[in-house]
């Protein structure tokens, strides 16, 4: 594998559609009530993206340097744990990741408040360094929370709320509770990512001692977690939409649910963890279906 094919790899392209899904029902809903802004839309995409790589190459790092990533992992090889990039090249890559989507959230930030409203600026600030440590400390140092099984509070926080309705804020400068339906529909698919993950890797991570949640409850009761999640976010989107709407099109997201729906049938049947890999492609994909046609269905 070439240089830049082990760089592409770890950045795991595969996750950047569900990381971007929580921009798109944020954006749309601000579009819905006119507010949209391409370019905060622009970057907002970016310094999202921005923390999902910055993530990936921290998990790489942190579970490479705590032997987390070994022979009994399912999953596909990490760089270093493959030896195909160097912990310190990794590290590199993470302060440079790290400080361009710093940038990118600055310009964010001031491409919807200007200088004027300096008190929000200064919220959007710390909760840019916050999801930028969030990122990094899932995995790498001693106190890294993944390994505390609170990454999915920490996924559903920014993947979710932050992701939807601090979007939505940053075009509309105003509060609209009613969005936080589908902030909290699209938190639990993603944290339903990570459950699957850990599904898949429980008997790893415990042998390597990352105590994850499902490594606390333990496999049958991940199952239904999983189960609750994900059902959970098609009532949460269903919710909003019978409140909201009174057109057929702005339930047209439903049609994306339906893969979700054989995904959990799989899921509950499933005695080989290393079947439930390629269901991971399947959640987020389909996070990103309902994203988009949430999305179009409120435009339309």
């Amino acid at each position: 594998m070439s240089r830049i094919s082990s760089w592409v790899s770890a950045a795991r392209l595969r996750t950047l559609p569900l990381s971007i899904s929580g921009i798109l029902v944020g954006s749309s809903l601000a579009a819905y009530d006119g507010h949209f802004n391409l370019a905060i839309f622009s970057l907002a995409l970016g310094t999202t993206l921005g923390l999902q790589i910055l993530s990936n190459f921290a998990n790489d790092y942190g579970d490479g340097v705590k032997g987390t990533d070994n022979e009994d992992r399912i999953g596909p090889a990490r760089a270093i744990q493959s030896g195909l990039i160097t912990q310190k090249d990794m590290l590199q890559a993470m302060l440079i990741t790290a400080a361009a989507t710093l940038v990118l959230a600055i310009l964010l930030i001031y491409a919807s408040f200007g200088s004027e409203k300096l008190f929000s600026a200064l919220i959007f600030f710390i909760l840019g360094i916050a999801a930028i440590v969030a990122a990094i400390k899932y995995t790498v140092g001693n106190s890294a929370y993944g390994y505390k099984g609170m990454g999915d509070i920490f996924v559903f926080i920014f993947f979710g709320l932050v992701a939807v309705y601090g979007s939505y804020y940053l075009y509309s400068h105003d509060h609209e509770l009613i969005s936080i339906f589908p902030a909290i529909s699209i938190g639990l698919l993603s944290v339903a990512v990570l459950n699957l993950n850990n599904l898949r890797d429980r008997i790893s991570d415990e042998k390597a001692g990352k105590i994850t949640l499902v490594v606390k409850m333990g496999d049958k009761r991940g199952k239904d977690y999983h189960y609750v999640l994900v059902l959970g976010s098609l009532f949460c989107l269903v919710m909003y939409s019978v409140i909201t709407s009174s057109e057929l099109n702005n339930f047209i997201y439903l049609i994306a649910f339906i893969p979700l729906i054989f995904h959990l049938k799989r899921v509950v049947n499933n005695e080989d963890p290393k079947e439930l890999d390629p269901e991971l492609k399947i959640v987020a994909l389909s996070t990103f279906g309902i994203a988009l046609l949430f999305s179009l269905g409120l435009i339309w």
